[in-house]
């Protein structure tokens, strides 16, 4: 890995097929949040990288290689690039040959993951499997699609037809918490569907970002489809919102910065699908505990909801909404088994949890923590830093499993995404209560109800306001299926069909096919 970033050292932007500097000569260095040490450096672009990445994109897709000798972001009559007329089969196996080399290079980008994002090698391995898995999916949708719909007109003269096609241009805004694998929701069917890209990752998490891109040149992509600046939202992401030239825009975030760039992306009437936060309810009945197999589970999966990655999941499981009868036990064995969750860096054996991102995430976590006591929470674990040990640096932005208990809907905490080791308990007396709490939040991305009851199970779930809802589990996804959310948690889908979906433009194709004048005029 070290050669790897050593190469990639300060020439990080690519556009048109090339690995360049910032064009101010600006870097940053990137830093692992285990021990708050940088261990490579990128470059750190602005508006004029993002305006030549743009331009690549636009060429590539328009065809405006320099053939017409306008060159790249010239003025010549856009046409079409080689990518859009690559036939289907063609973009189908490149996106499989990336699978295949993301396979190969598994322990590396997982390595890699970990010590960018903090998280675990273990989780940085899955989301390798998950991004290939990703690239696999939609290169198997697009192949077994047919060609068009036909629709019928009413009479044998008339051939009518509905055909997608590739958006254009596609400005990709991923964020930090899942750099590769929200990439890949979005590179992957931005490149089924023929079109070219300019991604921007999460300024403190882009170097398997940078690694994909890589593989993409590896697998056979033709220079300009695929593009990259890394920089800032305030500069790189901003202009990718506004940009003329950009068709569609997809940003993957929080909810302030989704609004700006909805905002943005307005002005030029361009397609935008937003995934942002959630506060996602898991609502655990007395019934699904009636039995030791069962407690178990549910106490377990609690913990997993809320505490994989150190809580930084936009599906994460933060507020438990526990039946009454049961809340005293089950939040006294969920704090017991918290406390014993081993934090750690994420490259060492044994470590279950590693560090927060940054200390500025660190430090929102402590505010909303000290918000919730101060509004009456009881603290059941956690609630500060740990001490430090040898794998557990001191300069590392830890932060203990956290559990509050006697938390309310009015509570800060329970209302805004902490992102964090965070978990709030709720309580509910009856089905109707229990849904009521569910839905009270302004986001609405996933949510979960752990019952014994079948009929129960697929009530709530019909009755839950969210666009993922498990039964009896949390967290799991598969690529043939929508991801997004209601409310505030964004506009669009990513991943199955409708996720494919968002990178194409629908046209209807009608050939009369036996013309003859209409007469509606009379001379």
């Amino acid at each position: 890995m070290a050669d790897k970033t050593e190469q990639w050292a300060g020439k990080t932007i690519h556009a048109g097929g090339e690995w360049l500097e910032a064009v101010s000569g600006a870097t940053r260095e990137i830093i692992d949040p285990a021990d708050a040490l940088p261990f490579a450096v990128v470059a750190e672009g602005d508006e004029k990288d993002t305006d030549i990445a743009v331009a690549a994109a636009r060429a590539a897709f328009d065809g405006g290689d320099g053939a017409d000798g306008e060159g790249i972001g010239g003025a010549g009559v856009r046409g079409e690039g080689v990518w859009p007329r690559t036939p289907v089969t063609e973009r189908a196996a490149l996106l499989r040959r990336v699978a295949d080399l993301l396979v190969r290079d598994r322990e590396r980008l997982g390595l890699l993951e970990s010590r960018d994002a903090g998280k675990t090698v273990e989780e940085g391995r899955v989301d390798i499997d998950c991004v290939a898995d990703a690239f696999r999916y939609f290169a198997d949708l697009v192949a077994a699609e047919a060609p068009g719909r036909v629709v019928d007109a009413g009479t044998p003269d008339v051939h009518s037809v509905v055909v997608h096609e590739p958006v254009g241009v596609c400005a990709l805004i991923t964020p930090w918490n899942y750099p590769l694998l929200q990439a890949s929701w979005k590179i992957a069917p931005a490149l089924a569907a023929g079109n070219t890209f300019v991604v921007k990752p999460s300024e403190i998490t882009p170097l398997t970002t940078i690694a994909l891109i890589d593989l993409l040149v590896e697998a056979g992509l033709p220079a300009g489809v695929a593009n990259i600046v890394t920089g800032p939202g305030h500069t790189v992401g901003a202009r990718l919102a506004e940009h003329p030239d950009v068709d569609l825009v997809s940003f993957t975030g929080g909810l302030i910065s989704g609004t700006k760039v909805a905002q943005a992306a307005a002005v030029t009437v361009k397609k935008v699908a937003l995934e942002l936060g959630g506060k996602n309810p898991n609502v655990v009945f007395a019934d699904a505990c009636a039995t030791e197999e069962g407690f178990d589970t549910a106490v377990d999966q609690a913990l997993n909801a809320a505490f994989i990655h150190s809580g930084q999941v936009c599906s994460a499981g933060s507020r438990l909404i526990v039946e009454e009868t049961v809340r005293e036990r089950f939040v006294a064995e969920l704090a017991r088994r918290a406390e014993r969750i081993r934090l750690g860096r994420g490259t060492e054996d044994g470590v279950e949890c590693g560090p927060l991102v940054s200390e500025q995430q660190r430090a929102k976590t402590e505010s909303y923590v000290a918000a919730a006591l101060a509004e009456g929470a009881v603290l059941r674990s956690g609630g500060k830093r740990p001490e430090p040990t040898a794998t557990r640096p001191a300069t590392g932005y830890f932060y203990e499993p956290t559990v509050l208990d006697q938390c309310h809907r009015e509570m800060t905490v329970v209302r805004e995404e902490v992102f964090g080791p965070v978990l709030t308990v709720e309580t509910f007396r009856t089905e109707d209560e229990a849904v009521a709490l569910a839905n009270d939040t302004e986001y609405g991305l996933a949510g979960a109800v752990w019952t014994a009851d079948a009929g129960r199970a697929r009530r709530v779930a019909g009755r839950l306001r969210h666009g993922t809802v498990w039964i009896n589990d949390f967290h799991p996804y598969l690529p043939q299926a929508e991801w997004g959310g209601f409310g505030k948690s964004g506009v669009g889908r990513e991943l199955g069909p409708a996720g494919l979906a968002e990178y194409r433009e629908a046209k209807h194709v009608y050939q009369n096919l036996a013309p003859r004048p209409v007469r509606w005029f009379a001379g």
